[in-house]
């Protein structure tokens, strides 16, 4: 139990959750006396006393109080997370100085103006529609007084009701005399005026049979009773047309009253094309007051939908602002308040945090004037739990370690002095002067990824008609690669020139019998075949050097008389005999890579060389770079030597690398690049 106790406390500790400070032991106290509270409430509730009840105000009191501290606590918890970077302090800052008053800015007026258009448009379509019901119900009312003269001065029922049906234009118009019918002009048969509706009603959209009209009710008492006149316009696609013109698309929406939800009756009118880039498409509703026939209910179980443009709204808005100005201004002015207050409070926010940035970096600028005069006893004061404090303890560890930064800044110059002259020690092993025999011409290039290398490649002439030409890599890079690449070329050039010593010592050192088969002490060191040179090689580097270290290793020797090439691989990229007519041979007899395993034998092969033919041996620092297409490849090496064998041997070497580089681009180099060539003539 103690060891659980002491794992949550450096869990808390290790999270920064441990209570540090006045207000985090108080805020813990007041947590576990209102655990103690509820829990001696609960106790009491179970014993049935009235004890547990008077402790819920204090209990209730006691956790909010516990709330408030923890979540000051968790503010101050996340701050201390959140702004402990110096790039976050930043970012915050421009968050509030920037990017938060420009984004309620932009946001309210995009708002602003997308209610304002879609108001404007909504009240050219109610204007249109109010103005309708105005023109029926002053029609209606010249019916009515009509009709009572017409009564009052001795006509009869029998012969209104015969009358010229076209007479009151395209209105619907039913007269009833007390409940008796006098006129109907409509091919339907309205019902009465509902004992409900109000008989000084002005003329409203009316939902009669589920139907829409423009219906108006004009009542005119006379001394053989009360007429009553209603006049009716059927609300369809001719009507709605008449309101979406020169607007755009005029939508006549009704709500289902079982769900509540919308669904189009009919629609009208086509969208304006934008006339502008930023003409967009503006879509807004309206309620539509409708007055049931059947009781003179008054609900809002109808919409009207307005799609159109903003370059529709602008004509009609700068022809005719109407009330809709005043509205515009008033909620701008309000918007305007709200986004200046809102900028205030983030420009002070933003102020704050780049004053605590701004003075952690002057007091650093004066520290730094201090050890730029010498001054190394300068330390800056640090007040805060930060990043900021974190860089002030820094830098006074900074001026203690200068000292020791110097001597290590010497050390290194003096490293990379011995590195420069090992770079020119091996330069000076790669053959810089090449004979070349009548029969074969010979390049060769190496450029190593760092500063030495571990690639190898050499020529020995022996005599004016023979040639000896190794090819190798070295596991590895850097220093130890180019100290065996250096033993290794040495051990070549040692087995092949010296002959029987080397052969008799071969068998001193205890060499296998793969390898003492292979010699023949009467042979001068220059008819040592390349099989056996590599087997000799082999048994050095297994003996004389670590386990992980090992080279590829071809090896050749030419015989320009016959022009034959006789070779050994061990475990190198096969060099590749390249024809006049396209042919391509590898050269991969042989056998595995030398000083990994001991008592080797080697294959050897043999071919011939025609006038014409290129032989081209490379290292993986040629073939394996890679970029976003791939890695260069065998065939694209291929390629470049075929298209360019008619030209220098240095030349052919010199596009193969810049192919190489362009292959690479801006990455470094991977590895070293070495490429051997020889054409016979």
């Amino acid at each position: 139990m103690r060891s659980r106790v002491q794992q949550l406390r450096a869990w808390l500790r290790r999270n920064g959750l441990s209570p540090k400070g006045k207000l985090a032991f108080i805020t813990w106290y007041l947590f576990a006396l209102d655990l103690l509270l509820l829990a001696i409430q609960k106790v009491a509730d179970f014993f049935r006393s009235s004890f547990g009840k008077s402790l819920g105000g204090w209990i209730i009191f006691l956790s909010l109080f516990v709330i408030v501290f923890f979540g000051m606590l968790a503010g101050r918890w996340l701050s201390s997370r959140l702004l402990w970077r110096l790039r976050n302090r930043l970012i915050v800052t421009y968050i509030f100085v920037g990017i938060i008053p420009l984004t309620l800015l932009i946001t309210l007026a995009i708002g602003g103006f997308y209610l304002s258009a879609g108001q404007f448009a909504t009240f050219i379509v109610t204007s249109r529609l109010d103005s309708e019901l105005k023109s029926l119900e002053a029609s209606n009312l010249v019916i009515a007084h009509r009709l009572s003269a017409e009564l009052a001065t001795g006509g009869k029922s029998e012969a209104l009701r015969y009358g010229n049906p076209n007479a009151w234009g395209r209105s619907q118009v039913c007269a009833w005399l007390d409940n008796k019918l006098l006129l109907n002009n409509s091919a339907a048969q309205l019902s009465p005026v509902p004992p409900g509706y109000p008989s000084a009603q002005p003329a409203q959209v009316v939902r009669d049979q589920g139907n829409f009209f423009l219906r108006s009710v004009a009542t005119v008492v006379i001394k053989d009773g009360k007429l009553t006149v209603v006049s009716s316009r059927q609300l369809d696609q001719r009507r709605l047309l008449g309101l979406a013109t020169d607007l755009g698309q005029v939508t006549w929406y009704v709500r289902d009253a079982r769900n509540g939800t919308r669904y189009p009756i009919n629609s009208v009118g086509e969208i304006p094309p934008p006339q502008r880039t930023l003409d967009s498409e503006v879509r807004f509703p309206a309620d539509i007051s409708v007055v049931n026939w059947t009781d003179g209910s008054v609900s809002s179980s109808a919409s009207i939908s307005v799609q159109t443009r903003l370059s529709t709204l602008y004509e009609h808005l700068f022809a005719a602002l109407g009330e809709l100005a005043a509205s515009i201004k008033f909620l701008l002015l309000v918007g305007t308040i709200a986004l200046g207050v809102f900028v205030a409070i983030a420009i002070y926010i933003g102020t704050g945090l780049t004053r605590s940035v701004t003075g952690a970096v002057a007091q650093l600028y004066e520290a730094t004037t201090h050890v730029n005069r010498g001054d190394f006893s300068h330390r800056i004061a640090i007040t805060s739990n930060d990043q900021i404090a974190a860089l002030a303890s820094s830098f006074n560890l900074m001026t203690e370690s200068i000292e020791k930064l110097i001597l290590e800044q010497k050390e290194k110059h003096r490293l990379e002095n011995e590195i420069i002259i090992a770079q020119e020690v091996q330069a000076q092993l790669f053959p810089r002067h090449i004979s070349q025999l009548p029969s074969l011409e010979v390049y060769g290039f190496c450029r190593p990824a760092r500063s030495v290398s571990g690639d190898y490649y050499d020529f020995l002439t022996i005599g004016s008609e023979k040639l000896i030409l190794a090819v190798g890599d070295v596991s590895g890079k850097g220093i130890s690669a180019a100290l065996l690449m250096a033993t290794i070329h040495s051990a070549v050039r040692a087995y092949s020139m010296e002959g029987i010593p080397i052969l008799r010592q071969a068998q001193a050192v205890g060499a296998g019998p793969a390898l003492v088969a292979k010699y023949d002490p009467t042979l001068p060191g220059a008819e040592v075949s390349p099989g056996t040179l590599l087997s000799l090689l082999n048994h050095q580097l297994y003996h004389s050097t670590p386990m992980e270290k090992y080279a590829t290793l071809f090896l050749a020797t030419y015989d320009g008389e016959d022009r034959k090439l006789t070779f050994a691989n061990a475990g190198h990229l096969p060099p590749m005999l390249l024809g006049e007519n396209g042919s391509i041979r590898r050269l991969k007899d042989g056998g595995t890579v030398v000083g990994l395993f001991d008592d080797i034998s080697y294959d050897e092969g043999s071919v011939q060389l025609r006038p014409g033919d290129i032989f081209l041996a490379y290292s993986d620092g040629v073939t394996e770079p890679e970029n976003d297409f791939g890695e260069f490849g065998e065939p694209r090496l291929i390629e470049l030597v075929q298209e360019n064998r008619d030209l220098p041997l240095h030349r052919i070497t010199e596009i193969v690398t810049a192919a190489v580089d362009d292959w690479i681009g801006s990455a470094e180099q991977p590895d070293d690049v070495t490429l051997v060539l020889a054409r016979a003539r």
